[in-house]
């Protein structure tokens, strides 16, 4: 495992796939601290969330987020664990008695917002049927305007039933229709990484006004169009989204779990944003979040 220096000054120091001539670092964390991550930059998913997927999320509990050998881990576990929501007689999925398998899903939600630029993640995926493991964002409007509308970009998603496939996606409400959200994705793409998980590998995007361009380590295997999505500045995606990390079990594209592979470690070495170098056609701004 490569040892990254404490935050660096000068990009041309950083290990990676981003060029010093054409980006400059903004943002990032190395995980190279004990324990849980850090508050300031994480916040927590809780729950069944979405999907119909099988995994509880928990917050703040280590057997399923923690930092440890400065690499961050989402652990994915078999095991019984009381759903607090939980309402007696409810048919609803999301609250059920208990849940059979935990996990965790970290955000940068009300910490950090992201808008064009280069980010990137350094990652190992989990081996096994059932494993969902991703690399996405959201638009922070989505408590206000709901999903599709706030737009989605998914860097990076694998489902263990596809071993060797690496996934990337774009979803959004169809512009032609405006009177309701009905849901489009497209702009992605897969590529064939033999045995991802048997390695890191670099997961990115490179956003402007534009398109958004996907990559893993230095290949490019997907472009998005964000005129797709509609014209003008509404677009979604010429607006600030927030990133999520999180390992997924089962559900609807998950598929069936194989429940010998657990414990399973989604692996994290790292999450850096970049800007375009004052000059470049590649406008970037993020927006660090104070309200914490």
């Amino acid at each position: 495992m490569r040892r990254i220096m404490t935050l660096m000054t000068s990009v041309t120091l950083l290990a990676g796939v981003a060029q010093a001539d054409e980006w400059e670092l903004a943002w990032s964390d190395e995980f190279n601290t004990k324990g849980l991550p850090d508050k300031t930059k994480w916040d927590y998913e809780e729950g069944f969330c979405r999907n119909k997927e099988k995994q509880y999320y928990t917050r703040e509990r280590k057997e399923n987020v923690r930092v440890e050998g400065d690499v961050l881990v989402i652990e994915g576990r078999k095991e019984t664990f009381k759903n607090p929501k939980h309402k007696p007689g409810s048919k609803k999925w999301q609250e059920q008695d208990v849940a059979q398998y935990t996990s965790g899903s970290i955000n940068t939600l009300g910490k950090m917002d992201f808008k064009y630029g280069r980010i990137e993640v350094r990652a190992k995926v989990p081996q096994g049927k059932g494993m969902w493991p991703a690399i996405w964002m959201m638009g922070p409007t989505i408590n206000k305007v709901g999903w599709p509308r706030c737009g989605e970009i998914d860097i990076m998603e694998y489902v263990g039933k596809d071993p060797d496939i690496i996934y990337a996606n774009n979803h959004f409400a169809n512009p032609e229709i405006k009177d309701k959200a009905v849901h489009k994705s497209g702009g992605g793409g897969k590529i064939k990484i033999k045995e991802p998980y048997n390695d890191f590998h670099i997961y990115a995007i490179e956003w402007t006004e534009k398109e958004i361009k996907f990559f893993v380590d230095d290949k490019q295997y997907a472009t998005f169009n964000i005129d797709m999505a509609g014209k003008g500045p509404d677009n979604p995606f010429r607006k600030p989204h927030y990133l999520l990390l999180n390992l997924a079990m089962g559900g609807d594209w998950g598929g069936q779990i194989d429940d010998t592979v657990f414990p399973r470690k989604y692996e994290i070495d790292y999450v850096r944003y970049y800007k375009g170098k004052t000059g470049q056609q590649q406008k970037a701004g993020g927006n660090i979040r104070h309200d914490v």
